[in-house]
């Protein structure tokens, strides 16, 4: 199964696929890192992002999106435009994607209960990744 964690941050969707197969990770190799929503915010502007995400998640064969939830209100809560950003996301046509969003306490209880069996470090991702790499690890452990 293949899980594409995702990390919303500002107008950009930071994206890190993980395959899972008969026990064994691999990193799909992928150009993308993040996808990113024009600087108007119009309808067409959300809806052209949506295509592009969906195109993405097809292209590389993706069962499942992972999502890291962010709060809406308190020191940590997110923009309004990454919620507009989930919102695209979790309403994508594609019947055969799940989306799952990922409480903070639920990826802080997966990791206690499964750690990450290689260091960040070692993936050759880039850094700004590790919390989307983190998303897709916990969207396979987690049931």
């Amino acid at each position: 199964m293949r899980v594409c964690g995702v990390e919303l941050t500002g107008s950009d969707a930071v994206v890190c696929l993980l395959n899972l197969d008969q026990g064994h990770f691999s990193l799909p190799d992928s150009k993308v890192r993040k996808l990113s929503l024009k600087k108007n915010h119009t309808r067409g502007d959300l809806q052209e992002f949506q295509a592009s995400i969906a195109k993405f998640l097809t292209e590389h064969g993706v069962n499942k999106v992972a999502i890291k939830e962010r709060m809406p209100k308190g020191k940590f809560a997110g923009g309004a435009i990454s919620f507009k950003l989930e919102s695209a996301i979790q309403l994508m046509t594609s019947a055969d994607i799940e989306v799952v969003l990922l409480p903070p306490a639920l990826i802080k209880s997966t990791l206690s209960s499964n750690p990450l069996p290689v260091p960040f470090a070692d993936t050759g991702l880039k850094i700004f990744q590790e919390t989307a790499f983190t998303a897709a690890y916990v969207g396979h452990m987690a049931k």
